[in-house]
């Protein structure tokens, strides 16, 4: 018998408060009540008339009243030509069943509190809206039938000896294709046990801030930087510093003014800092791996969108300088993919890689090993480098063609902070007297998403601007969209 039959079934005899009811209105009874105590699962569809009746030992027309009762009352909805379905009609405070006080209840740890205080500090991910929000690549231009094809492939020819677990750390098979990949496009050269497997950029920080820090250890980070960055360190209790920017990048804090600092952990985005899209100059970049050298720091080195920023010339990273084995490298495929794959991966010294593996068996596990697979074989196959030079060309033609139609709409008003590199994002400062929270709001009415400049920043001035992503939207939306930012701008400002 079906679970849900057999529960109503069940609550129907035992309802003898109502024995003397009609039988429609005691299996009405029945089913109301099992729907308010949350007992019948939300979305589920009731058992057929026919079917019920006959467990119950009634007449079809009694469950056929009851049911119709129960819709008119909204507990059900009739769905043509397949029964009725369980409406929601609990408010999620109302399946509580007795109201208790948080000081009934054990704290939270500090580092769970810290967590919580710190979480709007990130940009939400759940809202739908694609145009304009950041780190983005081109979703229409994503290989979809060739992924299917392979995945079809791996599902096709699975033996059910490989259903069991794999290493947390990754499938040996796509670590040393990515150690393959990242010689070949990036000049990275390492062992392929060096190479971590996980979700992306977030979980790589995760990892090593719980293998690493303890509270009240100092990480530097540049200013300003990803949001995601100084919320995870915060919420691990750290000690934050920033590395203000110039021209050359990152500066190395002067060794005056810091003789009591040593970072535990320097985090910088060499490549193209964030969001200024400002790279790192090859002198800069020794300095930072001097300063790493004499306060036995760690460097992670946030590579977040090599595929797209390293084309025909090429800046050496810090991992390739590095003669220490001090780096740790970052990357993901969220960024040059889709974030719907959930796939990047970091190169972690040879000191680091048992704890790092020893918390993701106490943690995350793996990712799931037929995406593993599958992307595997996309490298293999040389899908990857396919669609990488696609996703450069489609990132170029969006990106001339969203500067020309920002600047035709705004006709000068607001104007696109230079960049020198080539990033999915665009920088627009807006002038003091411009809200920047309201000007954000406005757009996100209109499922305009953008993300605020003054949430990069770790401390001193904050800036005042709005981070878009260009290379998700196709041209003709493109123009549209950036049109109604310019008449929203006019309107309200």
């Amino acid at each position: 018998m079906d679970v849900l039959l057999e529960r109503i079934v069940n609550d129907y005899r035992k309802n003898t408060k109502h024995a003397s009811k009609r039988i429609y209105l005691k299996l009405y009874e029945t089913i109301r009540n099992g729907i308010l105590n949350n007992d019948y699962p939300v979305g589920n569809d009731l058992p057929s008339t026919r079917i019920l009746a006959a467990e119950l030992g009634i007449s079809r027309s009694s469950v056929v009243r009851s049911y119709e009762l129960l819709g008119i009352e909204g507990y059900v909805a009739s769905k043509q030509g397949a029964g009725y379905a369980i409406l929601d009609i609990l408010k999620k405070n109302e399946i509580r069943k007795v109201p208790i006080s948080p000081d009934k209840y054990a704290d939270l740890s500090s580092e769970g509190k810290s967590f919580l205080a710190n979480i709007n500090l990130i940009n939400p991910t759940d809202d739908k809206s694609i145009a304009f929000r950041p780190g983005l690549p081109p979703l229409d231009i994503f290989p979809v039938n060739l992924w299917k094809n392979l995945s079809n492939l791996y599902w096709r020819n699975i033996k059910t000896s490989t259903l069991s677990y794999y290493p947390s750390s990754g499938i040996e098979s796509l670590k040393k294709s990515l150690a393959s990949y990242l010689n070949i496009s990036r000049n990275l050269k390492c062992n392929y046990h060096q190479i971590i497997i996980v979700s992306g950029s977030l979980q790589s920080l995760f990892l090593i801030g719980k293998v690493l820090i303890n509270v009240g250890d100092t990480v530097y980070m540049e200013n300003p930087t990803f949001p995601n960055v100084h919320t995870i360190f915060r919420s691990l209790n750290a000690k934050i510093e920033a590395l203000n920017l110039d021209e050359q990048g990152a500066m190395v804090p002067s060794q005056k003014k810091n003789t009591t600092e040593h970072p535990k952990l320097i985090h910088v985005t060499p490549s193209a800092h964030y969001p200024s899209g400002i790279p790192m100059s090859l002198s800069r970049k020794h300095e930072i791996l001097e300063w790493a050298s004499a306060n036995k720091s760690f460097i992670i080195e946030n590579d977040y969108e090599h595929e797209i920023i390293h084309r025909d010339q090429q800046s050496p990273s810090l991992f390739s300088l590095d003669n220490e084995d001090r780096t740790i490298y970052l990357g993901t495929f969220n960024r040059v993919l889709h974030p719907s794959i959930r796939l990047g991966y970091m190169i972690v010294p040879n000191h680091l890689i048992n704890a790092v593996q020893a918390l993701q068996k106490l943690s995350h596990r793996f990712i799931s090993p037929s995406i593993q697979i599958v992307m595997n074989q996309f490298i293999e196959k040389k899908m990857l480098m396919t669609h990488i030079k696609n996703v450069q060309q489609a990132a170029d033609e969006r990106r001339k063609g969203f500067v020309q139609a920002f600047n035709t709409a705004f006709k000068g008003k607001l104007n696109i902070s230079e960049s020198l590199t080539d990033v999915l994002h665009l920088l627009i400062e807006l002038p003091p007297e411009i809200s920047e929270s309201k000007y954000i709001s406005i757009l996100q009415d209109q499922k305009i998403v953008v993300h605020p400049y003054s949430k990069c920043f770790i401390n001193g001035p904050v800036g005042n601007g709005i981070i878009v992503g260009y290379s998700s939207v196709r041209t003709p939306a493109m123009k549209k969209k950036i049109q109604l930012m310019a008449d929203l701008f006019f309107e309200h400002f």
